[in-house]
C-alpha cells in the first residue's frame, strides 16, 4: 500500500480487510487500555481542577491582567512545545511503564508545590515544571496503547482518549469553579496530586512491553583502492540523541499522508488557539450579550467534538483518514466564516457546534493514522513531535489572536482563520501528490 493510500482500519497493510474495526466497548475490554483510560479520567479531572484554581487565584486574588492570564496557558504548553521532539527520543529508549509511573508521581509532587506559590511568576514556574514532566508522559502513553491495542481497535482507542478531554472540557469548568468557590484553591491542588498518584498506581499494576528497536548496522563500504572499510559504529551520547531525532523527523517528512495530517492537525489547533480566547470578547463586543450568554454558548465546541468523536467511530469507521481530515478542515472553515459573516446569537450557536464537530474529524483520524503508520520503536519520537507541533500551534494562536485583535476586528480574525484552513486543502493534495509520485 502506498503512503497516499493510507486509511483507517480495517484497510491497513497488516490487518486483513475482513477484520471489522473494534468498537469502544470492545477496546475497553482490553485490561491495559481500560486501566490507562481510568488513569486518564482521574488525572485529567485533577488537572482541570488545579488549572481552574490557579486561574481563579490569579484573577480574583492577584488581580492579574489578561496578558498574565494568557501567560498561564503559555507556561503550561510551552515546555511541551519546546521539549516535545527531544523527550520522544528518551521515551523510545526507556521502559514504558517506568516512564509513565515516574511521570505521574513527579507531577503529584509538583502539584503540591502550588501550595507554596503566592505570585504570578511562581505559578508560571510551577506549571512549566509540570509541563516538562508531561512532555514524557504523553508519548509514553501512546507507546503503551500502540503495543496493547490491535490495529483494528486503534481508532476507538484514540476516540476514548479524546472523549475524556472533551467531557472534562464541558463539565470540568463548572465543577472546578464550584469546588474552588466552596473549598478554596488548596484542596484543589491536593486533589490534583492525589489524582496523579492514583493514575500512577493504576499504571503500576499493568504489564507493559517496551518496543525494541533493531540497531541499524551499516554495510561495509569499499574505498576506491578496493580496501573494505569497517562499518561505522553506532553513535553514542549527544550524537545518538541527534541521530534519533533525525530518524523521527525523516520518517515524518518522507511519509506523505502522515506529514499532511500532522500539518492539518497543527493548523486546526492554531485556529482553535486563535479562536478560543476571543469568544468571550465576541459575545461582549459584537453580540452585546452578558457573561451568562458566554456561559451557555462556549461549551458548544466541546459538545460538537464529543458528538463528532462518536459519529466517527460509529458511522464513519473505516473511512480514509485523509478524506475525513479534509472534511474536518472544511467544516471548521465553515463554522468560523459563519461567525464572521453573521454576528447573531442564532448563528453563533450552530457555528461553534460545527467547529467542534469538524475538529473531531481532524483530531481522531489524524491521531489514529499517526499511531497506525508509525513503527512501534519510533512511537515516542513521532508522538512527541506531534505534541510539540500541536502545542506550538496553540501558543502561536494565543499570541497572534491578541496581537491581531488590537489592529483588526475580531470578525476579520475569524475570516482569516477560515481562509488559512481552505488554503490547507489544496496544499495537502499537492504534498501528497508530489511525494506519492517520488515514492
Amino acid at each position: 500500500m502506498s503512503q497516499n493510500e493510507a486509511t483507517l482500519p480495517p484497510q491497513t497493510a497488516t490487518t486483513p480487510p475482513t477484520v471489522a474495526p473494534m468498537s469502544m466497548a470492545e477496546v475497553l475490554r482490553i485490561p491495559v487500555m481500560r486501566r490507562l483510560w481510568y488513569a486518564q479520567i482521574v488525572s485529567t479531572f485533577g488537572d482541570f481542577l488545579a488549572l481552574f484554581a490557579v486561574m481563579i487565584v490569579m484573577t480574583y486574588q492577584l488581580r492579574a491582567t489578561p496578558q498574565q492570564i494568557t501567560g498561564v496557558q503559555i507556561a503550561y504548553m510551552g515546555p511541551i512545545a519546546i521539549l516535545g521532539v527531544l523527550s520522544g527520543v528518551f521515551v523510545d529508549r526507556w521502559p514504558t511503564k517506568i516512564t509513565l509511573v515516574t511521570s505521574d508521581y513527579l507531577r503529584a509532587l509538583l502539584c503540591l508545590s502550588l501550595l507554596l506559590v503566592h505570585n504570578v511568576w511562581g505559578f508560571y514556574i510551577a506549571l512549566a515544571l509540570i509541563s516538562v514532566v508531561s512532555s514524557f508522559f504523553g508519548p509514553a502513553q501512546g507507546v503503551a496503547i500502540r503495543t496493547a491495542v490491535p490495529r483494528h481497535g486503534m481508532q476507538s482507542a484514540q476516540s476514548l482518549l479524546q472523549q475524556v478531554m472533551m467531557i472534562m472540557r464541558i463539565i470540568g469548568g463548572p465543577i472546578a469553579a464550584w469546588f474552588v468557590s466552596k473549598l478554596g484553591p488548596h484542596p484543589a491542588y491536593w486533589l490534583d496530586a492525589v489524582s496523579f498518584i492514583a493514575s500512577g498506581t493504576l499504571i503500576l499494576s499493568l504489564t507493559l512491553t517496551t518496543p525494541t528497536s533493531v540497531p541499524v548496522v551499516p554495510d561495509p563500504t569499499t574505498n576506491p583502492d578496493g580496501v573494505t572499510a569497517p562499518a561505522a559504529a553506532e553513535p553514542t551520547g549527544l550524537a545518538r540523541v541527534v541521530s534519533d531525532m533525525k530518524q523521527g523527523a525523516s520518517f515524518i517528512i518522507h511519509h506523505a499522508a502522515l506529514s499532511f495530517v500532522i500539518l492539518a492537525l497543527a493548523s486546526a489547533m492554531f485556529v482553535l488557539g486563535c479562536f478560543a480566547p476571543l469568544i468571550a470578547v465576541y459575545v461582549r463586543d459584537i453580540l452585546h450579550k452578558s457573561e451568562k450568554t458566554f456561559g451557555y454558548t462556549s461549551p458548544m465546541i466541546g459538545l460538537g467534538m464529543l458528538i463528532g468523536i462518536n459519529l466517527i467511530t460509529t458511522k464513519f469507521k473505516g473511512k480514509k483518514a485523509t478524506t475525513l481530515v479534509y472534511s474536518g478542515l472544511s467544516g471548521i472553515a465553515i463554522g468560523v466564516f459563519l461567525l464572521a459573516a453573521l454576528p447573531h446569537l442564532g448563528a453563533m450557536i450552530p457555528g461553534l457546534f460545527i467547529i467542534g464537530l469538524s475538529a473531531a474529524a481532524v483530531i481522531v483520524p489524524a491521531q489514529t493514522l499517526i499511531a497506525l503508520e508509525t513503527p512501534p520503536p519510533m512511537m515516542g519520537r513521532v508522538g512527541s513531535t506531534v505534541m510539540s507541533a500541536i502545542f506550538t500551534a496553540q501558543i502561536l494562536g494565543l499570541i497572534l489572536s491578541g496581537v491581531l485583535s488590537e489592529h483588526i476586528s475580531i470578525r476579520t480574525v475569524f475570516a482569516l482563520c477560515g481562509v488559512m484552513l481552505l488554503v490547507m486543502m489544496p496544499l495537502g493534495m499537492w504534498m501528497q501528490g508530489k511525494r506519492g509520485a517520488t515514492a
